[in-house]
């Protein structure tokens, strides 16, 4: 089959190492091992990460104050308001849309690429999929992993909360097929549509030759060695340094039991904007000899790095609408560690509590750091849910996923006969 792939979102740089950049080319890797020929059509490319193995087709969101102005007019609103960080922000994006259709077409035309089925992973402002779809013939699955119109208003500020509403509606209309990696966006997807378009539940997998036990190669002696870690038992965490992956919650539950674990080691790797703010909280604690922040790894890297922990940490801030598949989990399950985590969403269905790691209660920074002590304590209940957690993840490879997607039946959902 041939697929194009359609990632619109600039903040989403495939090569990067965040976890939707990951997610990008792990799907997209998933896809062309098992036979299918990929182009992944994306508006940001980064680095830090190889390509995955599909056709690039790299076109990039438009910054030229002409075209920006010219779209501010359209949507009647005055080329003043483009002075707003956010306001310009969100005009590039539509300004972008306005075009991407036509831009797809034409570097597939260039390259002799005829699509079988568009695979899009929503985006903030977009609705060209549907249109390239329409063009082909073919079906459209829809990926969303958030809802990004609560989710940017929310976090990172939207002026254009209607048109985006609008756009977010017409984009999930225009697909024959959602995959929604949670229940909980499932159903942020069915309130937006109804039973107007077909919804699936598909969260995360992971890529277990890679993450599986001895996937790594023997690094993590390595790790150890050159960090100082010792023969003790290593806590880690894998993520982004931002308010609602907790970090400074999992450094307040650690200084609670460094003491009574003095050979204990906290590594959390990542940065983001919170990182400052974590080093100068462990620098002023009473634990910082036993805490290691190395800062960003490549996530090619980070399969050795979890070799070198024992048992990782998600401790997620609380959340009334948890909608997160996090991938950080399901990949060290893969890679044998047991997972502390918050009783959150999704959390508590890859985190089986007493199998696969333990759950406390969100918020808990009592509840993270007695979860973390029982696994500190108990070297024996940490080996037997490490096979469990290896077992567990073994069954949510990427190319399971891929073929579950691929193998719903979107040519009669569509009508198309694809």
């Amino acid at each position: 089959m041939k697929i194009l792939y359609l990632n619109a979102d600039s903040g989403i740089p495939v090569l990067g190492d965040k976890g939707a950049s990951v997610h990008v080319r792990e799907f997209t890797a998933a896809a062309a091992a098992l036979g299918h020929e990929v182009v992944l059509a994306c508006a940001a490319l980064g680095e830090g990460n190889p390509p995955p193995p599909a056709r690039l087709l790299h076109l990039e969101m438009p910054d030229d104050p002409a075209v920006l102005a010219a779209t501010s007019r359209r949507l009647g609103i005055p080329e003043s308001a483009l002075e707003s960080v956010e306001m310009r922000r969100e005009i590039r994006r539509i300004a972008y849309d306005d075009t991407l259709a036509r831009r797809v077409t034409t570097g597939l035309s260039r390259i002799g690429f005829r699509p079988d089925v568009v695979y899009e992973r929503h985006s903030l402002l977009c609705r060209a999929g549907a249109e390239i779809a329409g063009h082909y013939g073919v079906a459209r699955i829809l990926e969303v992993n958030a809802p990004l119109v609560d989710e940017q208003a929310r976090y990172r500020g939207l002026r254009l909360v209607d048109r985006a509403t609008a756009m977010q509606a017409a984009s999930y209309r225009g697909a024959q097929v959602v995959v929604a990696v949670s229940e909980a966006v499932a159903a942020h997807v069915r309130q937006v549509v109804g039973d107007a378009v077909r919804v699936e539940v598909v969260p995360n997998g992971v890529d277990t030759e890679r993450f599986g036990t001895g996937g790594a190669g023997g690094k993590g002696d390595e790790i150890r060695r050159a960090f100082g870690l010792g023969d003790g038992t290593v806590i880690g965490f894998i993520g982004s340094f931002k308010p609602w992956h907790g970090v400074d919650l999992l450094i307040r539950a650690f200084e609670e039991i460094a003491a009574r674990h003095p050979s204990s080691r906290l590594v959390a790797v990542g940065d983001g904007p919170d990182w400052a703010a974590a080093r100068d909280r462990v620098a002023a604690s009473s634990c910082a000899a036993q805490v290691l922040l190395p800062g960003r790894v490549p996530h090619a890297q980070i399969p050795h790095w979890l070799e070198a922990m024992d048992v990782t940490a998600a401790p997620y801030a609380p959340q009334d609408d948890f909608y997160f598949s996090p991938l950080k989990i399901i990949e060290s399950l893969a890679a044998g560690r047991p997972v502390v985590a918050p009783r959150l969403g999704q959390i508590a269905d890859i985190v089986q509590d007493g199998v696969t790691g333990v759950l406390y209660e969100p918020g808990s920074v009592r509840g993270c750091a007695q979860a973390l002590g029982v696994l500190l304590a108990q070297p024996q209940l940490r080996h037997r849910m490490a096979d469990n957690a290896t077992a567990f993840a073994g069954e949510r490879s990427w190319k399971r996923v891929v073929g579950t997607v691929l193998g719903f039946d979107i040519g009669a959902a569509a009508g198309l006969g694809v």
